[in-house]
C-alpha cells in the first residue's frame, strides 16, 4: 500500500481493515495479573440473612480459563444455593482504551451483570449497580475470601453473601 496503511484484523466482529495502527504486542501486564484467577476452585460459604446470621450454604465449583488470544478471563460456575441450582459464566478483561477491569456476568436466572473491577494487591472489588463484592487473595493465590454485598437504594450496601474459594488446580 502506497498509503502506509496495511490491512489486518483489528477487531474480530469487524474483519479485516486497512490500518496503521502497530499489531498487538499480546497480552501486557495488566491482562497478567488476572493470571491470579486462573484454575479450578471449589467455592463454599453461606448467603447472609437480614438479621446478619448464616443463611442458605453455598456450594459451587468455578473455573477460570483464558479465552482465545490470552486476554480475557472465562469464568464457569455450577452449583448451589440452599435447595436451588445455580450457575453463570463471566467474561473478565482489561480494556486498554478506558484503562479498566471490566466483568460481565451471566447468570442461570437470565440477568447480567456488569461490574467495574479494581486491583489493589492481592484484593480485587467488583462494583455494579446494585451489588459489590470484595475479593482477597491469599495463600500464594490458592485462597479467594469473598464478601458480596447488595445495595437496594444505591448508597446502603449490606451483606448478602460470603464465600471461601479453594483452587484445586
Amino acid at each position: 500500500m502506497t498509503d502506509g496503511t496495511t490491512p489486518r484484523v483489528v477487531a474480530v466482529n469487524r474483519g479485516t481493515e486497512q490500518t496503521t495502527d502497530a499489531p498487538p504486542t499480546g497480552p501486557g501486564p495488566r491482562h497478567r495479573a488476572l493470571d491470579a484467577w486462573v484454575g479450578r476452585w471449589i467455592n463454599q460459604g453461606h448467603m447472609i440473612d437480614e438479621d446478619g446470621s448464616p443463611g442458605a450454604t453455598i456450594t459451587t465449583s468455578d473455573v477460570y480459563e483464558w479465552g482465545p488470544g490470552g486476554v480475557f478471563l472465562v469464568h464457569s460456575a455450577y452449583g448451589r444455593i440452599g435447595e436451588f441450582d445455580v450457575g453463570g459464566t463471566e467474561i473478565i478483561g482489561y480494556d486498554e482504551t478506558s484503562g479498566a477491569y471490566r466483568s460481565h456476568f451471566f447468570d442461570s436466572q437470565g440477568n447480567v451483570t456488569v461490574s467495574r473491577l479494581v486491583a489493589d494487591g492481592d484484593t480485587w472489588t467488583y462494583q455494579g449497580d446494585t451489588t459489590r463484592s470484595t475479593v482477597e487473595f491469599s495463600d500464594g493465590h490458592r485462597v479467594q475470601t469473598v464478601l458480596h454485598e447488595r445495595t437496594d437504594d444505591g448508597t446502603t450496601y449490606r451483606p448478602s453473601m460470603r464465600v471461601t474459594l479453594t483452587k484445586v488446580t
